[in-house]
């Protein structure tokens, strides 16, 4: 067992026997459900919007390298520079580069799970560049010292009392704050940062190919501000982000906001198509769009999992999957967590070190229905499952295990034989793998063949 796998069971065991946990995740799930039952009477045939847009996002990922080139040429046009990263080393040391070009300072930052992904934060830290997170949640959880906890809403795991203690501890404000209080104490520490940063950071919830921007969809407005005040402003964006044409956000902007939060559409959708131009006041005066790779064209050339790159970041998954309610975030140790996380996460790092998320799925395929581009999610979990076994990754204790069961599932003799004290000896003390983290299996006192059998022996 890998050190990852050993560290994701130690901590789930212990997360899944905290109530306290569980009452606050499932009390913030309730409110997300609600909403979204609202939030969908908006589409008048739902089954065929999620087609739609998966079908959009099928012909963008197919003409991947076409979508790029077009969106860099209309990019370039208006003065926008495109720099290609293979990995996350890479990005980093264009950031610093261009951190360094401009001595940088400080650097305001929203909300960006690729940010996450290549852990810019520590990294300007290591070379003395303060890093601040406008984004609430993402505020609430820099000041924690703990990476997000959900795709789309990073301090899900945080009562308002949790919050309130944090601003006491940190911001030495009144202990017994409440939300719309808490939420001014943060606006009045970030306002200014927005004007002392020499760079702006955000992230993409599109890349537009047909008219060369990106796109960022948000509910504070601090991405907007991240975009605009700094000289310089820095975009960090996976190339599954791709869209074809800005047309197409008529249908995923609604999708996003719906299957994200539950609105019909998000507060702030803005539309960013290069640095300040000649006639226009506003905005930076340099802008750079890094496309990460980072193990995303490994996905792209798994012909199976290559699905799973027209995930839109919603975060649906996560709400809907019965194990992530139980165990969290946080125990997943990886950038992407839940149903998504389990499947992408194997591909863009390594299989044989990521193989256990794969395997903490009920396989109920809640995940799949919920999907706002209707991505086979727990079809995928199945595909990573059988690639790591036909990698050679799984232990030889588990595959004597299967060999064993195989070979007495298809003889109805042996499955005939013994009483059931031996069958549940056999299983669970035998096969301690199996029943570590699970009930015993109970076998019954008769087969369904005996039954059969003895029903219809006249």
């Amino acid at each position: 067992m890998t050190e990852n796998a050993s560290t994701f069971i130690a901590k789930s065991t212990v997360k899944s026997a905290d109530l306290d946990h569980r009452h606050k995740i499932n009390f913030n799930i309730g409110k997300y459900n609600s909403a979204v039952s609202v939030g969908k009477l908006q589409f008048s045939d739902l089954h065929l919007a999620r087609e739609r847009a998966k079908n959009i996002k099928w012909k963008a990922i197919e003409t991947l390298d076409q979508q790029l080139e077009a969106f860099e040429l209309a990019f370039a046009k208006r003065g926008g520079k495109v720099i290609w990263a293979e990995n996350t080393k890479q990005a980093l040391e264009e950031i610093l580069a261009i951190c360094k070009e401009k001595n940088c300072r400080s650097i305001v930052k929203s909300k960006s799970m690729v940010t996450e992904e290549i852990k810019l934060n520590d990294f300007l830290e290591e070379h003395h560049i303060e890093s601040i997170e406008t984004d609430l949640g993402e505020y609430i959880q820099q000041l924690d010292g703990e990476p997000p906890y959900h795709i789309v809403t990073p301090a899900m795991h945080k009562s308002k009392e949790d919050v309130a203690k944090l601003f006491y501890e940190k911001l030495n404000t009144a202990p017994n704050l409440s939300p719309e209080q808490l939420t001014l104490v943060a606006r009045e520490k970030l306002r200014k940062k927005y004007v002392e940063a020499e760079i702006g950071i955000t992230g993409a919830n599109f890349i537009i190919a047909d008219i060369g921007a990106i796109a960022v969809t948000e509910n504070e407005g601090n991405a907007r501000l991240s975009c605009a005040f700094p000289k310089t402003h820095i975009v960090i964006a996976g190339i599954e982000k791709v869209i074809p044409a800005v047309t197409d956000l008529g249908l995923f902007w609604p999708l996003l906001a719906t299957y994200g939060t539950g609105q019909q559409l998000t507060v702030y959708n803005t539309i960013v198509t290069g640095p300040k131009q000649s006639n226009e006041i506003d905005g930076p005066e340099e802008m750079y769009v890094i496309l990460l790779d980072n193990g995303r064209t490994n996905i792209l050339a798994n012909e199976k999992s290559r699905e799973s790159l027209y995930c839109i970041r919603c975060g649906a998954c996560l709400n809907a999957c019965p194990v992530y309610k139980n165990i969290g975030g946080h125990t997943y140790s990886s950038t992407y967590s839940g149903p998504i996380g389990a499947v992408i996460t194997p591909q863009l790092q390594k299989m044989d070190e990521w193989k256990h998320l794969s395997y903490a799925s009920s396989l109920c395929g809640n995940c799949t229905e919920v999907c706002a581009v209707k991505i086979n999610l727990h079809e995928l979990l199945l595909e990573n499952r059988n690639e790591a076994v036909e990698s050679g990754y799984a232990s030889w204790g588990e595959k004597m295990a299967w060999k064993v069961w195989k070979r007495a599932s298809l003889s109805r003799k042996l499955m005939n034989a013994g009483n059931q004290r031996m069958k549940n000896w056999m299983v669970n003390k035998m096969f301690k793998g199996w029943t570590a983290h699970r009930a015993d299996l109970n076998f019954s006192q008769q087969t369904f063949n005996e039954m059969w059998k003895e029903k219809n022996q006249h």
